[in-house]
Formats: structure tokens, C-alpha cells, sequence
């Protein structure tokens, strides 16, 4: 198996069901499950049996569809009552990605704009559903062609034979397909450029060392796991001569929350003088988010840090634990940000004339 050959976020049409591989059994085990009561996608989200920004985005998407498909409405003033209740409560899983609540908001958007097109309200119910799957299938669609641009433009960055560093799984894992952070290894490979990867295990939950190196292995690409605390050694050898991560969400001037431990990551690229690219769909941008002191941190469960991998609790009754999910970038840490309009170099100057569908500078 290969690390493309699979869907990570897929619709089930004949049950009308949101499908998503169990990225908490990966890599011991590829195990599929077929998700359509609101409570069960809600979890499936919130303990990460799917994630990464994109991803969550897209199967939200198809968990509202499905969601949908089982509303018993007797109006449709009473079908969107019901429907946006379950937005809300899908929303609530993870705070911090904004794909998240993009996603759900232009799915309710997208029926809001077919109704009136029909009279019967038994009959524009049926038309509502059908129109959220469509959208769903869209917005995947969308996705896949949105991680292939960001790979060309990223691979435009990078010269054969580099050595990367990436941190978390921004991969195929955390997209419909290429990833985006991973997606410029991918088109390099395909063009024989011969990346030489190194993936942080990225602490507490394991995604560098479960799913990135999994999936880049799977792919034949050259891998090579590290624990969090040695990429300062890598780049003093000259071992990295680029850093490719993902994000949940960049503020208006360019701050970028990611996964914990990335901010780190940026400040020793920062000390070595190493390019430090943040991969990123234009959607991932919070155009109402100021700054990163204004973007929510989730915290996480204690039990992540002291038992989660472990035989035998390791630390002592009565330690506290501080877990956030999610640390914040300062823009000035970051070289670029590689999305599918092109390569931003200062997006707090670009942001505003971007959002007006201006061409990159």
C-alpha cells in the first residue's frame, strides 16, 4: 500500500454515511468507520480519529449531510432549525481549525440559497439534502486540487536532493489527498528530486512519528523519525535545508497556529537561517482574526501526557499537566506561506488585497 491509495475522508452514498479512516489505530492498524449520528462524528473529531484542518473541514461537510439525510422536519423553517443546531453542535468539537466552522457555515449557506427555488415543502426538503451532499463532494473536490497546487508552488521553493524537516502530519492523513505540508514531497517525487524527510515525532500525541512517517514510508519516500528535542541537531549538521509545516489557523497579519511544538520548530529555523514555509489552503486565513493572541488554544486531556503511551501511569499522583493542542507562530518566524494563490511573503501586507481576489505580489 501506498500512501495515496486510500481515501482518508470519503461519503458512502448507498448508507448515507460520512466514512473516515481511524487515524487513532495508525500505523498498527487501517480501520474504516461509517459515521451518521451527530454524537459519533462529534467524537470522531474531538479524539482525532480524523484531523488535520482540512480534513475535519471536508468530513464535517459530509457529517452534516449525513446528519441531515436523518432530519424529520414537518417545515422547512423547521428542517434549517434542526439543521443549524447540528452545525453548532458539530462546531463545538474543535475550536481552534478553522476549517472546521468554514466548512459547516458554507455547507448552510449553500441551502439557504436554494430555497425558494421550490414551492413544496416536502419536496425542497429532499432538494436541501441533496444539495449538501453536493456540496460536500465539492468541497473535496476542491481540497484535492487546492493540496496539488500548494505541492507545485512549494516545489518551486526547493532544489533536489534537500533534506526537510516537517513537524505534525500535515499529509494525505490530514486532506483528501497529497496534503499540504507533505504535498510538495509528493509532486518532487514524481519529478525524482530524491527529498530526504525528517518528521518530528511531535509530542504528546505522536501524529510525526504515527501518520507522517507511516504515510511517507508507505509512499517510498526517504523518512527518517526524530524525537521533538533533536531537530536543533540536525540543522546545526546542515542536515535541513527547509522546514515544511502545516496549520489550523493564520491570523490577518500572519500568525499561524499549528500543532504544539511548532513554534519551536520556527525559532531554531530562525537562529540556523533555514527557510521556515507554512503550507496552507487560502481557507485556513481567519480574515476576522487580528493577531494569534486572538486565535482559541484548545486544551487538552492530562491523560495525553501521563498515560496515553504507556504501560503504567508516569508521573507522580498530584502533577499538574499543561496540555494545549495548538502553539502560535510569530509571522515574523515565517519565510512564506505556500498556498494554492502562490507564495505569500508578507501576508499581513497581502491578506486584505487577497481577500478581494487580487493576485499574489
Amino acid at each position: 500500500m501506498t500512501g495515496l491509495n486510500f481515501e482518508t475522508v470519503d461519503y458512502d452514498e448507498k448508507k448515507d454515511a460520512l466514512v473516515i479512516i481511524d487515524q487513532t489505530k495508525l500505523p498498527g492498524e487501517v480501520s474504516f468507520l461509517s459515521l451518521t449520528e451527530a454524537e459519533e462524528i462529534w467524537e470522531a473529531i474531538y479524539l482525532l480519529k480524523v484531523r488535520g484542518a482540512p480534513a475535519i473541514g471536508v468530513a464535517a461537510a459530509f457529517g452534516l449531510a449525513a446528519v441531515a439525510e436523518r432530519i424529520s422536519a414537518e417545515s422547512v423553517e423547521d428542517f434549517f432549525r434542526q439543521l443549524k443546531e447540528k452545525k453548532e453542535y458539530l462546531n463545538s468539537s474543535r475550536p481552534t481549525a478553522v476549517n472546521l466552522s468554514w466548512a459547516l457555515e458554507r455547507l448552510v449557506r449553500s441551502c439557504e440559497k436554494e430555497w425558494g427555488n421550490v414551492k413544496n415543502d416536502t419536496e425542497i426538503i429532499r432538494h436541501l439534502k441533496e444539495c449538501l451532499k453536493r456540496e460536500a463532494f465539492l468541497m473535496k473536490k476542491e481540497d484535492i486540487e487546492v493540496c496539488r497546487k500548494i505541492g507545485e508552488n512549494g516545489l518551486s521553493l526547493l532544489k533536489k536532493g534537500d533534506g526537510i524537516l516537517t513537524h505534525c502530519n500535515a499529509g494525505q492523513l490530514a486532506t483528501c489527498k497529497y496534503g499540504t505540508a507533505t504535498a510538495p514531497l509528493y509532486i518532487g517525487q514524481e519529478k525524482g528530486y530524491d527529498f530526504k524527510v525528517y518528521a518530528d515525532e511531535t509530542r504528546p500525541l505522536l501524529q510525526g512519528a504515527r501518520l507522517t512517517a507511516f504515510e511517507l514510508a508507505s509512499a517510498g519516500i526517504d523518512v527518517t523519525l526524530l524525537c521533538d528535542n533533536m531537530a536543533a541537531s540536525l540543522m546545526a549538521q546542515g542536515n535541513i535545508n527547509a522546514v515544511l509545516v502545516g496549520c489550523d489557523r493564520v491570523a490577518a497579519n500572519g500568525d499561524t497556529a499549528n500543532k504544539i511544538g511548532t513554534s519551536a520548530v520556527a525559532i531554531l529555523a530562525n537562529y540556523y537561517q533555514i527557510p521556515f514555509y507554512v503550507c496552507a489552503p487560502f481557507s485556513t486565513i481567519d480574515f476576522q482574526t487580528k493577531t494569534g493572541a486572538e486565535i482559541p488554544i484548545e486544551q487538552r486531556e492530562e491523560t495525553e501526557v501521563t498515560t496515553m503511551w504507556y504501560q503504567k501511569k508516569m508521573t507522580a499522583d498530584g502533577v499538574k499537566v499543561y496540555n494545549p493542542a495548538f502553539d502560535v507562530t510569530d509571522h515574523s518566524l515565517i519565510t512564506a506561506f505556500i498556498t494554492e494563490k502562490g507564495v505569500i511573503r508578507d501576508l499581513g501586507r497581502y491578506v486584505l488585497p487577497l481577500a478581494d481576489g487580487l493576485s499574489v505580489i
